[in-house]
């Protein structure tokens, strides 16, 4: 068996034990005193989550009701029907709004993974001058708000002009700080000896980071495309700084304009299609969350943030 073979079934391993995670299989009756503590807890935190989806399905005389009630009585598509049938003030349809957050969304989450992941990649196990001084400007960037560097990240966009362009949306915020880091982490717990087998075997670094590095780091990349789905797909400043276009602004910026009588809508009627609006919003980031919890556990419990 070649060193590369055994490099490939070592690898497998080492990712079965980072899948396993530290939660064990099946129920203990040691483990009812955190049911205890935890039902009641989920049961509290799933109340806004219940709301949300409550309030996009109230008539009017609902969502203004006093007391306020927190179930809806009679539900209602009409919020939805609103929503589709309405147009901006520009003559935009909100289909064009959905289908710009989707399209975004989609090419931010794919260019963020692949430009985080060889970077990581790089930075873990490659040798190079400046190594440790790059990674420490990127924990730098830890410390900024975005708001902090709204001024000069307006300069540079438009130095390299991309003002009112479909890539002033993606390329700012193709590679989170956070992103890397966490990579980079989980990249530092492969072992070297695996690397330096399929190299001896002949492997080219983008085989060894295709076929060894990304299998084993798929927990923490699906931690990064979460965190990447999320910036993204809730993204309404880019679409109110750095777009005039109508037809290039994103749903969540839409979103904002449903209640504020400053670009002339009705903050009562509003408030219904508002909800519908916030539900989808909300939907994606929910189920995007449902089926890769388990990775993002994962990769918090191997990336050193223990």
């Amino acid at each position: 068996m070649s060193k590369y073979a055994v490099s490939k079934r070592r690898s497998h391993r080492f990712n079965k034990m980072h899948n396993a995670g530290m939660n064990p299989r099946g129920f203990h009756v040691s483990q009812i005193k955190f049911y205890v503590l935890l039902l009641p807890l989920s049961a509290l935190m799933l109340l806004p989550i219940i709301f949300i989806f409550s309030s996009a399905f109230k008539p009017l005389d609902e969502l203004f009701a006093y007391p306020p009630r927190f179930f809806v009585i009679n539900p209602t598509l009409k919020n939805f029907t609103d929503l589709f049938s309405r147009m901006s003030s520009s003559g935009v349809p909100v289909s064009r709004y959905l289908f710009n957050s989707v399209l975004i969304t989609l090419a931010t989450v794919a260019a963020s993974i692949m430009v985080s992941s060889m970077a990581a990649y790089a930075l873990s196990k490659k040798r190079f001058g400046l190594k440790r001084t790059l990674f420490a400007i990127n924990n730098v960037a830890l410390m900024f708000v975005p708001i902090a560097v709204t001024i000069p990240r307006f300069l540079v966009i438009e130095r390299l002009n991309l003002l009112d362009t479909f890539w002033v949306h993606v390329l700012p915020v193709l590679a989170l700080p956070v992103g890397l880091f966490l990579l980079k982490q989980f990249i530092d717990g492969v072992p070297d000896e695996v690397i330096e087998a399929a190299r001896i075997d002949g492997a080219a670094d983008w085989q060894i980071y295709w076929r060894i590095i990304l299998p084993l780091i798929r927990p923490a990349l699906a931690t990064i495309a979460i965190l990447t789905f999320q910036a993204a797909w809730n993204n309404a400043d880019t679409s109110a700084l750095y777009i005039n276009h109508e037809n290039l602004r994103t749903f969540a910026f839409y979103l904002t304009t449903l209640t504020t009588t400053t670009t002339g809508a009705n903050a009562v009627a509003g408030q219904g299609i508002a909800a519908a609006a916030a539900l989808i919003m909300f939907l994606p980031n929910l189920i995007i969350f449902i089926f890769l919890q388990s990775q993002v556990m994962s990769t918090m419990t191997h990336s050193g943030l223990r």
